[in-house]
């Protein structure tokens, strides 16, 4: 028995190595979604990045007005929703979470490939930067979103990252309140939906329905027996997928919250960790659990002690309320609920053409 085993092993792990070899020039970042009785959902994810990507905790109220930032013919729309966001530099929205309890999450994904954007076009464009924004400031639902995304009346733009070579690849993962999902990719400039409840786990490369494979061939090993443990995109899908489905099924958010913060810690990359020829397999940066049934925005970073969060229902989103911030990106330590310490602050501009 010991010998079948030993090479039951074997066998598995080279698959593994053999079916994952490809996916090492992804972005580290993972997302999941919790599951649990009573209406219990939670969206955990990790940031994980091969630059200092310093965030900062935004309120937006709802009836702000914003545009695409790419230009004369960029898309034009009023918030008509309050949110909590988490910026990457301040000039994009990379997380957050909205008075309704959708969940918004950006990750990066090496195959993306947008449409061409004419400046003088028919359709008008959207910064990539605001992507994740304007789902947070348009849509209650899921459904919604893919409802209205469906329709590309426009076009995503992307660049590059300021300061480097490298331009901004990702794709947009949504979850609501009710535990439904969708992953919105761009492949090849057309713009591919993924909707489904059961789409709880996505990492980076490769493209989702290729995730979606490699976990269906992992559903027939027992993650109690073997698991993959390096932190290649695939290999975390595969744990996350496991251990979100193992811990326990409960209502309390104190032990909810608890086990999903525990099952992104374990997808998470241990901080200055790199993997020679492979430099973006990247350090976690910082990490957020939302409770979209209690709307509390949990928090953590790697160069602070100690996990903070926000009570969403102690924040007032009303038109006029005025942009407030907290500011992270210098190590300021927090500890519990912090909506107090939110203060007034011009909102920052979204990076554009």
């Amino acid at each position: 028995m010991k010998i079948a085993m030993k090479k039951l092993l074997t066998i598995v792990a080279l698959t593994a190595l053999n079916l994952f070899s490809f996916t090492g020039l992804a972005e580290a970042c993972t997302r999941v979604v919790y599951q649990g009785p009573n209406d219990t959902i939670l969206t955990g994810r990790t940031m994980d990045f091969s630059l200092d990507i310093p965030a900062n905790l935004w309120v937006f109220p709802k009836g702000m007005r914003r545009n695409g930032e790419v230009g004369e013919n960029s898309i034009e729309w009023v918030s008509k929703y309050g949110s909590l966001s988490a910026s990457s530099w301040d000039i994009a929205t990379s997380d957050g979470m909205n008075e309704k309890g959708l969940v918004a999450n950006l990750l990066w994904l090496v195959a993306s490939e947008y449409p061409e954007f004419e400046q003088n076009g028919d359709r008008p464009g959207l910064t990539i930067s605001a992507w994740a924004q304007y789902a947070l400031d348009n849509f209650a639902t899921v459904a919604e979103a893919v409802e209205e995304l469906s329709r590309e009346e426009f076009v995503v733009v992307t660049d590059f990252i300021p300061g480097t070579d490298k331009f901004a690849t990702v794709h947009l993962s949504l979850s609501d309140a009710t535990g439904d999902n969708a992953i919105f990719e761009y492949i090849n400039g057309r713009l591919v939906i993924h909707h489904d409840r059961s789409y709880t786990v996505m990492t980076n490369d490769p493209v989702f329905s290729e995730q979606l494979a490699i976990n269906d061939y992992w559903q027939s090993i027992p993650g109690a027996v073997f698991l993959p443990g390096t932190n290649r995109a695939a290999d975390r899908f595969v744990r996350a997928s496991y251990y979100i489905n193992a811990i326990p099924q409960t209502d309390d958010p104190r032990i909810s919250v608890a086990s999903v913060f525990s099952v992104i810690r374990n997808t998470s990359v241990p901080y200055g960790i790199s993997t020679e020829g492979f430099p973006n397999l990247s350090t976690t940066q910082w990490r957020v659990v939302a409770d979209q049934k209690n709307l509390v925005y949990y928090f953590e970073t790697a160069l602070t002690p100690n996990v903070f969060w926000v009570d969403l229902k102690n924040i007032d989103f009303s038109e006029n309320s005025g942009v407030r911030k907290l500011k992270l990106d210098e190590g300021e330590t927090y500890a519990g609920e912090v909506s107090s310490e939110f203060f007034e602050s011009e909102p920052f501009q979204f990076q554009g053409l």
